[in-house]
């Protein structure tokens, strides 16, 4: 797809006007409400499905089918950041009516961030046609150890920071407690950071690592950066609301893990395929068509058979339970007659 620097500013310009608007209502701290997260969700979702019939009009079913692919599959991947996320918040004790602001700009950071990442991969792809093996068996490796993470079933795992935010931590110090919003307070005569941004640096340099997975992974669906730039701005953009809106349903899809490994594991056999292709060997290659009902059908069974395992644990969960009172209702009953009996 050629896209004109014009249409490139416009974009990025569009994106700021966005970013400052939801900046704008989320600026007072407060407790996000599932009724205002999901509003908020539906627009996000929205505003990308507009931006897909824009590409669809003006620029054929490739470009749209490529965005729509990307999308989805961004979105899908940023859903398993939220389980990090939520580590995050517990880390830090965020409290709740900081959380908004907290993932608002981590997001704004990892944007950034995954932009650099986009920027290098588009140079590398273009001068480079074998760097698609190298994406293609990380994808695969990724896919394998998806699989291995979720059979562990690490429900204990915590937080570590990373080397960069240790370094930054013992470099300008951190204050003991939150100050409102505010990121750097003066203590004891020093300027210091606040834990309201270190835990705004942790969720968008931790948003790096995921970038390692989801900037291949769209690659794979399509080359134009401009469609890679745009699908990782808008499945970003609404990660904040969703955050709030499916927080308590995170723990009950216990089978996402094992949905994206096939995915990222498809994207990456389509990777190798396309640099076989690329390199002269005559083999199939598989459409953005395939891909997207490839990457829907799995999204769709995953949550399926995710909720009906959730659901069959908490009816099991509640039979222990209730097998359990009634067992301490019976020894009470039982330690009840025998004192009676040694008062007669």
């Amino acid at each position: 797809m050629d896209v004109s620097s014009t249409l490139w500013v416009l974009t990025v310009l569009g994106l700021v006007a966005l970013i400052s608007v939801d900046f704008f209502i989320g600026r007072k701290p407060h407790d996000v409400s599932i009724k205002e997260a999901g509003i908020w969700t539906i627009v996000w979702i929205a505003l990308a499905v507009f931006f897909g019939i824009g590409l669809l009009i003006f620029g054929g079913g490739q470009p749209a089918g490529e965005f729509f692919a990307g999308y989805i599959t961004e979105k899908s991947l940023s859903v398993d950041n939220l389980f990090v996320f939520v580590l995050i918040m517990a880390k830090f004790a965020v409290p709740s009516q900081y959380q908004q602001r907290v993932l608002l700009v981590g997001v704004l950071i990892a944007l950034v961030l995954r932009t650099v990442f986009i920027v290098a991969g588009a140079a590398i792809i273009a001068s480079f046609s074998w760097v698609f093996y190298i994406f293609g068996a990380f994808l695969i490796y990724t896919a394998w150890k998806l699989i291995q993470e979720a059979r562990a079933d690490e429900e204990d795992e915590e937080f570590e920071e990373n080397k960069l935010l240790k370094a930054a931590e013992r470099r300008f110090g951190v204050a003991d407690r939150y100050h409102g919003t505010k990121l750097w307070i003066e203590q004891n005569g020093k300027r210091v950071m606040t834990p309201m941004l270190v835990v705004m640096l942790a969720i968008g340099t931790t948003d790096v690592l995921f970038a390692l997975d989801s900037i291949p992974a769209i690659f794979g669906l399509t080359q134009d950066p401009y469609i890679v730039f745009t699908a990782n701005a808008f499945a970003l953009m609404g990660l904040r609301q969703l955050y709030f809106l499916i927080g308590g349903l995170l723990r009950k899809l216990v089978h996402l893990s094992y949905g994206l490994s096939i995915i990222l594991g498809f994207i990456g056999v389509k990777l190798v395929l396309h640099a076989l292709h690329e390199s002269g060997v005559h083999v199939p290659e598989i459409s953005i068509p395939v891909s997207l009902g490839v990457i829907c059908g799995v999204l769709v069974v995953t949550t399926i058979t995710s909720l009906r395992a959730s659901k069959k644990q908490a009816l099991k969960d509640r039979a222990e339970a209730d097998r359990a009172e009634a067992d301490r209702a019976e020894a009470d009953r039982g330690e009840g007659t025998a004192k009676d009996s040694i008062d007669v």
